[in-house]
């Protein structure tokens, strides 16, 4: 099956030759023209890997992957300026693969693509359970068991606690989870996530009053208790 690339900039120029190009390779390409689409595209499309420009309207290319790495782990290879020395190191901390210097030739971005849809094929898959302390989260079934015994959760506490129980230790805001929940045009209120935590840990504490699993951390939100 054809690999899906989305190419993001807001020079259709760009998107004609990159798709062009791509698609005479034997890939699937689907575009969008700034950060704020591409949400939506690739939310729809899942593509394998993404070319993303920096600089464009609406949602530029840093507040697209700091807003997509939240929800998924494609590859993203960062289409720069030469100038944009600072935007390169920025992007690449927020979460790119690998960044193409504009301008740039055909056998350049092709080997470039290659390389990182190679690297990210050989990169295990997220595993189906995920377990810390006496907690165990089944991705596949959408079941959870605290010490063996199953507890029944709705979809949005099963979201929450998939997010936290992934990354121990991390603080989320309770932006990020309410983010996470509803999509990047979230329209809610950010106690909506307090209300699910709350709900959460009563199905999940011995003592929901002195929660041990899930911590508050105080002025920012929420994390999942470091494993030790």
């Amino acid at each position: 099956m054809a690999k899906t690339i989305m190419i993001v900039d807001d020079k259709r120029s760009v998107q004609n030759f990159l798709k062009e190009l791509l698609s005479e390779q034997g890939f699937r390409v689907v575009t969008a023209d700034n950060g704020r689409e591409a949400l939506f595209v690739a939310r729809h499309e899942k593509p394998d890997l993404i070319l993303l420009d920096i600089l464009m309207p609406q949602m530029d290319g840093r507040e697209f992957i700091q807003v997509y790495r939240k929800e998924r782990d494609t590859p993203i290879i960062l289409l720069t300026a030469l100038l944009e020395e600072q935007d390169k190191v920025v992007g690449l901390e927020l979460g790119a693969d690998d960044y193409i210097t504009k301008p740039f030739g055909p056998r350049e971005l092709l080997a470039r693509t290659r390389a990182v849809l190679r690297r990210a094929s050989k990169e295990s898959t997220p595993p189906d359970m995920l377990r810390a302390a006496d907690i165990t989260l089944d991705r596949a079934s959408h079941r959870v068991f605290v010490d063996e015994h199953e507890v029944i959760l709705t979809p949005s506490e099963f979201g929450l606690l998939e997010a936290l129980i992934a990354h121990p230790g991390r603080a989320f805001s309770r932006s990020d989870l309410l983010a996470l929940l509803q999509g990047e045009d979230y329209d809610g209120v950010e106690r909506t996530v307090d209300v699910h935590i709350r709900n959460l840990r009563t199905k999940i504490e011995a003592d929901a009053s002195k929660p041990y699993y899930i911590e508050t951390v105080f002025g920012i939100g929420y994390r999942f208790r470091p494993e030790t």
